[in-house]
């Protein structure tokens, strides 16, 4: 093998030299280091638990949220049973009252048809009386006229002037108004 050159650096020297400026570093930059790794460390850790609190905080908020989302959701379903619980009352009342109502008014129609049917049957019978009092004063006032009118056509014919007597009398006047009638020299 070749001996080394000492201008280039092998890989050993180079790990030397690296160890080398590492403890350089260390001796220059190593208590700031150290003090920068505690600070570091410290805001790591004070980040941490801040994150670890904005966490617990959230998840507090949100407990609180879903516990107010779920207790106004359980208050608005307990109205709704609620106020549908009071409209289903509110209907079976109304439905009952309305078939009150029907029933009473069936009831009123029923006592109005049987009210009607008996004064029906109170005024054909009124009126069946009536005709058979009119048809009784007619049938009387018949006989009346009728005997009445036969008296006075018996009067009549008993005191009717006789028709050959009446025609001769209607003839002579004409004849005196005419002056065609000639008396008889007795008379």
């Amino acid at each position: 093998m070749a001996s080394p050159d000492p201008a280039v650096p092998s890989h050993e020297t180079e790990i030397r030299e690296g160890a080398s400026v590492d403890k350089i570093r260390d001796l220059i930059f190593g208590s700031q280091m150290r003090d920068y790794e505690k600070r570091f460390a410290r805001l790591e850790e004070r980040l941490t638990a801040d994150a670890i609190a904005l966490r617990e905080d959230i998840k507090k908020r949100i407990d609180t949220l879903e516990a107010f989302v779920q207790k106004e959701v359980d208050s608005l379903g307990q109205r709704l049973k609620s106020e549908k619980a009071e409209r289903a009352e509110a209907l079976k009342e109304v439905t009952h009252e309305l078939r009150d109502t029907a029933k009473t008014i069936e009831k009123r129609i029923s006592q109005l048809d049987d009210q009607l049917a008996t004064e029906a049957a109170a005024l054909r019978a009124q009126l069946l009386e009536q005709s058979k009092q009119l048809g009784a004063e007619i049938e009387a006032k018949h006989r009346t006229l009728s005997a009445a009118l036969d008296r006075e056509a018996q009067s009549l014919r008993n005191d009717k002037t006789d028709r050959d007597a009446l025609a001769d009398l209607f003839t002579e006047m004409a004849l005196r108004l005419r002056n065609e009638l000639k008396l008889p020299a007795g008379k």
